[in-house]
């Protein structure tokens, strides 16, 4: 991902696509479109967000050269940025760090290439890894599991049609908090509301569902499944904690609690209930890969917060106001959804010659034996 919040665009490069994958850029703004600022409960910033794609796909189709795509930056507001945060790092955001850092030349508008904003080139890419995911009926859903106190309740069991998974992402999409549960929707409108009347914002978790991942995808210890999707999602501004299946409740669980079993469902393996979310000793186990990330309120309010002016390293007393989220964890939804997509791509295309090699054995050891 490149760009900065107030520069002229954020973009993406996603190289070892396949070529002959068939692509538009309609179906790419339909992704990002879910990204959007502007809607209900998020940033005044209205951004078109379309997308233009420079290199890699021509006539519809993936040439398999690096796809590099950008979406341009229309509406940009940096007023805020430099009568104030030009001079006092926020507190709760990457100001400070980075100018440190950079010795004084950070690009500190909008949080640079630290902002949120870059998320949309996350989303691009995220849809072009759907799409290598869709050719071997691998499926991605997010959803927001946790806002505030307001806990999103998925029905169990989970869907295992492309119908029924249809009517889950339908039900997500209705909703302005990405939560298919009507009740929880209409909570957490009060919740957020309530929090904007007091001048405050709110965090919560985005869960990822990975629907008909093969065993096996993931190559540890260095780039194992778990540990490569955690670092993706932690590339989401925001993100403080990642946790697979039960996750920390684990540690409150005992050996015969914590097991998960081997059955077999629909011809196919699977280990259930998902305590470990899918993934053990760093690789797919075949079964529903459920990864949840927590992040954080937005930092940005207009309550008073301390913080120092690089003028003379004195405390002053910062109060924030410009276009802020009072919650990212909505946006961040299609991002980690993006994110999960993306590791899922890659490590399906890594080991997809594994078995190809394993395939010609098999075909020539028959050869050979008639």
């Amino acid at each position: 991902m490149f760009g900065e919040s107030h520069g002229c665009c954020v973009g993406v490069m996603v190289e070892g696509v396949p070529p002959g994958l068939k692509v538009s850029e309609d179906y790419i703004n339909s992704e990002l479109a879910r990204r959007r600022p502007g809607k209900r409960f998020t940033t005044a910033r209205r951004e078109t967000d379309k997308v233009e794609v420079l290199s890699g796909v021509y006539m519809g189709y993936t040439t398999g050269a690096p796809i590099t795509m950008i979406i341009r930056n229309i509406d940009v507001d940096s007023s805020f940025y430099e009568e104030v945060v030009r001079f006092m790092p926020r507190p709760g955001h990457a100001d400070l760090p980075s100018r440190l850092r950079s010795m004084g030349f950070e690009d500190y508008r909008g949080g640079g290439p630290f902002s949120g904003r870059l998320t949309a080139g996350l989303v691009a890419a995220g849809a072009i890894a759907k799409k290598i995911l869709e050719e071997y009926g691998i499926s991605v859903f997010a959803y927001v599991k946790k806002l505030g106190s307001v806990n999103c309740h998925l029905e169990e069991p989970l869907p295992m049609s492309s119908r029924e998974l249809k009517r889950l992402v339908d039900e997500r999409d209705s909703s302005p908090f990405y939560c298919p549960d009507k009740n929880a929707t209409e909570r957490m409108t009060q919740e957020v509301a309530a929090k904007l009347r007091e001048g405050g914002s709110i965090g919560g978790q985005v869960e990822v569902l990975a629907f008909n991942v093969p065993p096996g995808l993931g190559e540890p210890l260095g780039d194992s499944l778990d540990g490569d999707i955690a670092k993706a999602l932690f590339s989401i501004p925001g993100v403080k904690a990642v946790e697979f299946g039960s996750g920390i409740k684990l540690a409150e669980m005992t050996g015969k609690e914590a097991r998960d079993s081997i059955v077999v469902k629909e011809g196919r393996l699977r280990v259930e209930p998902g305590h470990g979310g899918g993934v053990l000793g760093g690789l797919s186990t075949g079964s529903t890969i459920r990864v949840t990330a927590t992040l954080k309120p937005t930092s940005s309010i207009p309550i008073p917060q301390q913080t120092i002016d690089w003028r003379g390293i004195e405390p002053v007393e910062l109060r924030s106001w410009g276009r802020h989220d009072p919650t990212i964890v909505i946006r961040a939804t299609p991002a980690a959804e993006a994110a999960v997509a993306i590791i899922l791509a890659d490590h399906l295309l890594r080991w997809m010659p594994y078995r190809i090699a394993h395939y010609y054995r098999l075909e020539a050891g028959a050869n050979e034996s008639s």
